[in-house]
């Protein structure tokens, strides 16, 4: 026992050389949040801060060449005339969604990306490049995930709940003056932006699902919604649903584990990002190590919009209120892509597109899982590109389908 203690002292007096002989992190003024701990990191708790967000979405985003402006959008202190605030007390406080925008030709179009639960838009680092070829790229972190202000996650209901994130969005567009652009989501990112695309129609050219979350109920989905049911009536499956009725999340487990947190997040990393099916392969190391500092910064921080699961999903990942319910209802022409191994059933974008009225297209790629864009870059840009080809080509009716892709 006292040598365990002496080895940790040693570790901690090391750390804090390390530490303060550190040149200061440069970064954006902190807004997200107000002070700053006088504390080495090392002696934390948890070893995270606002700063260290902006510094490790800096360090990751210094794998893309392509040159970007990062900054944050003040969107106000709530949804003008709602009773969703962006916070719980009645200051008049603004908030600001973390933005990056990347460098492009004069007259291209305009893609937004936003991420999905649990993540941020520097999950997208290795599509940046290649999609700002062609498009004016603006990706976003969601009202309180990232780098974005993290305010007290109030709401009480699903209608609430998709209110905080469809709201803070569109004050967002309106603080950034866009009027046009093609929207893109990834997984619970994608059924934020249907749910604003059905919302705001006047401003989304095309909508692009990727790996959606929420399409359909358990209904449409029997063998699934059989096996939790089966599953719930388990031990395992009491504790584990009433944790989830609890809003007990990944990240709590995370913060929890206060200075071992970091390394379970490069063990998860590692392990959810190897080969298998990817014809990717693994990351490189920088990429790796980078990604999961990543990971853990805006995995650690305050819990925030982490805290809407329960209220769109029900237990299994079931929605609340399924894409399914509205679609006859778009006005928007949309794409689904999902990658072949992913989790998510693109079965539920298929009975979805029988019910559209505007076009839709189902594009499957192979040898990828629900990172699709991380997985099979190549065949995940050659959808994107296809799924905008109205925007890019002189000629869309002429373009063909990509080589190697599924169309479902």
């Amino acid at each position: 026992m006292n040598q365990a203690f002496h080895r940790w002292s040693s570790l901690i007096i090391r750390k804090m050389a390390e530490e303060i002989s550190k040149p200061e992190l440069r970064s954006s003024p902190s807004i997200i949040a107000k002070s700053r701990s006088l504390w080495p990191s090392v002696l934390r708790w948890i070893p995270t801060s606002a700063d260290h967000i902006i510094a490790s979405e800096k360090r990751l985003l210094s794998l893309v060449k392509t040159p970007y402006v990062q900054e944050q959008v003040n969107i106000g202190s709530g949804p003008p005339g709602s009773r969703v605030r962006w916070f719980r007390s009645s200051s008049n406080e603004p908030r600001f969604i973390n933005t990056i925008t990347f460098d492009s030709k004069e007259g291209s179009p305009t893609l937004v990306m936003v991420h999905g639960y649990a993540a941020s838009q520097g999950f997208f680092f290795k599509n940046f490049d290649f999609l700002a070829n062609r498009f004016k790229v603006i990706a976003i972190d969601q009202l309180g995930w990232g780098g974005s202000s993290r305010p007290d996650f109030t709401c009480k209901s699903t209608e609430e709940t998709e209110a905080w994130f469809i709201d803070s969005f569109e004050e967002w567009r309106k603080a950034k003056n866009l009027s046009n652009f093609i929207l893109l989501g990834h997984s619970f990112g994608g059924y934020v932006a249907a749910k604003y695309a059905l919302k705001h129609p006047e401003h989304v050219q095309h909508l692009i699902l990727v790996g959606a979350a929420g399409v359909s109920s358990g209904s449409e989905e029997k063998e699934k919604y059989e096996f939790v049911n089966r599953f719930r009536a388990t031990w395992k499956g009491v504790i584990l649903s009433h944790l989830w009725e609890s809003n007990f999340t990944p990240q709590k487990i995370i913060r929890g584990l206060g200075p071992w947190g970091p390394d379970l997040v490069r063990k998860y990393t590692a392990a959810r990002f190897s080969p298998r099916y990817s014809v990717e392969g693994v990351f490189t190391e920088d990429e790796s190590r980078l990604l999961s500092d990543y990971v853990y910064h805006i995995s650690a921080s305050k819990a925030s919009g982490e805290q809407c699961l329960k209220y769109i999903f029900a237990f299994g990942a079931f929605a609340r209120s399924p894409l399914l319910n509205s679609v006859s209802e778009w006005k928007v022409p949309t794409t689904f892509i999902y990658g072949t191994e992913d989790w998510m059933d693109y079965q539920g974008a298929q009975a979805a597109r029988k019910q559209m009225k505007v076009p839709c297209e189902v594009i499957r790629i192979p040898k990828a899982g629900h990172f699709v864009f991380l997985e099979n870059r190549d065949g995940f840009h050659s959808a994107v590109f296809y799924a905008c080809r109205r925007f890019l080509s002189p000629h869309p009716d002429n373009e063909p389908f990509p080589e190697g892709l599924i169309s479902a």
